[in-house]
């Protein structure tokens, strides 16, 4: 059997831990995953030879666009953060968001998995998404709930899909290279249990992203020619790292931030979770059950969701699982953590000062000023030797800080929401 097959049979049933002689023996489901209509491990290994093309209508999206609005206050709040922005262009992060995938997967398949606060108006923007599409937490518990319940979702409309967990507020200005690697990812997942997640090769030491090493690059799986990704087996997820320890993984080129955007079967999750996460296994099981019908869900979720453990699913499943996947995103990317990083994407005068709105300087520099008020109260905003700073107006707020400071801007929000006069500019 030539070696690149034996790779591939190892990585695509790994999730057990299991060789592919093995297999046929151990790897098992319980008759609670029978009773869902899932596939067992056999029932969905690799065939090569006789998959020959992806059917897109059994691909599925889930956005995550839960976040609160933090980082980018006074203009984000909680019933508007920074994925219902519309702070490069005239579209939101979230309406790009959809549009990017709708190429590779039928805008019907597409879920948003949002808040209540946040659920009316992500609806107005996305009108061609059906709206029992967009399902509302009723509170936040991090990613590992969200996936679940993006699973059973995918899970009600076919247990033979394959679906992409991907957030609401990224940039990704490459529109067509991500699609490309999405497909190829979708692609992969289908053929086998491999857990995929896009990696972006880091162009600069960045002390805000946790970093994922890969090994060498895989070769194409049997009975596929080649990807236009390069797919690499994951080897190490590390936490952020110091500005030191950045720039060794960047100048090492093994390493590549992770974006958190990832790529499976449902059968390859919900396994997954119950090796990993039976207790999110089990409330995916039961949310499968009522996933097909609007109020019988919002009702499960609604006595579910408090009792469940807040973790993410970095934590809960990416860091045990032995059959994880990186795809290279070869595409300019960037999460949008901060004021800072939206500077980035602005255009720069001489000195370096980034302005959206009227702006006048005496030997200002490197400063963001970002004017978000009605057009009939805009005034211009002058500076004199302000430097190095980050300049927001609204209607009813003003913020002022240093950008090396960018970060402290969600304590600040949690100290207004603390004080009873101030909690209504939150």
């Amino acid at each position: 059997m030539p070696a690149s097959e034996l790779i591939w049979q190892e990585i695509l049933i790994a999730g057990k831990k299991i060789k592919f002689a093995e297999s046929r023996k151990s790897a098992k489901v319980g008759p609670e995953l029978s009773r869902m209509g899932l596939l067992t491990a056999d029932q969905h290994r690799i065939k090569p030879r006789m998959k020959k093309k992806s059917d897109s209508s059994n691909r599925f999206v889930i956005i995550m666009a839960g976040g609160k609005g933090e980082r980018f206050w006074p203009v984000s709040r909680d019933k508007t953060p920074k994925q219902l922005l519309s702070l490069l262009g005239n579209r939101s992060f979230l309406q790009q968001a959809v549009e990017r995938v709708t190429p590779v997967v039928p805008v019907k398949n597409v879920f948003v998995i949002t808040n209540e606060a946040q659920a009316a108006e992500v609806r107005k923007q996305l009108p061609k998404v059906p709206k029992e599409n967009v399902i509302a937490e009723p509170v936040g518990r991090d990613t590992c709930a969200a996936v679940t319940l993006g699973a059973a979702l995918v899970g009600a409309r076919s247990t033979t899909g394959v679906m992409a967990v991907l957030p609401a507020d990224h940039l990704i200005p490459e529109e067509k290279k991500f699609q490309q690697v999405l497909a190829d990812a979708f692609d992969l997942a289908s053929r086998g249990q491999a857990i995929i997640t896009i990696g972006i090769k880091p162009n600069h030491p960045d002390t805000g992203y946790g970093y994922i090493r890969v090994g060498e690059a895989l070769p194409p799986p049997p009975g596929v020619k080649g990807y236009k990704t390069a797919f690499h087996r994951a080897e190490e997820f590390v936490e952020k790292p110091n500005f030191d320890k950045a720039l060794e993984y960047v100048n090492s080129g093994q390493y590549r931030w992770n974006a958190g955007m990832f790529i499976w079967s449902f059968v390859t999750i919900t396994e997954g979770l119950q090796k990993h996460q039976p207790e999110m296994y089990e409330i995916c099981q039961r949310w499968f059950q009522v996933a097909g019908t609007p109020a019988k869900l919002n009702r499960t979720l609604a006595k579910d969701y408090p009792n469940l453990k807040k973790i993410s699913i970095d934590y809960a499943l990416m860091e045990h699982a032995q059959n994880v996947i990186v795809a290279d995103g070869a595409f300019e990317w960037d999460d949008l953590g901060s004021w800072t990083a939206l500077g980035r994407h602005l255009k720069a005068d001489p000195e370096g000062n980034c302005a959206v709105g009227e702006f006048i300087h005496v030997d200002g520099a490197r400063n963001i000023i970002f004017d978000a008020r009605t057009k009939n109260r805009r005034t211009t905003i002058a500076v004199v030797g302000l430097r190095d700073s980050i300049l927001v107006q609204t209607d009813d707020a003003t913020l002022l800080a240093h950008k090396s400071q960018a970060q402290k801007v969600k304590d600040l929000v949690k100290k207004l929401s603390d004080d009873p006069k101030l909690k209504r500019l939150v």
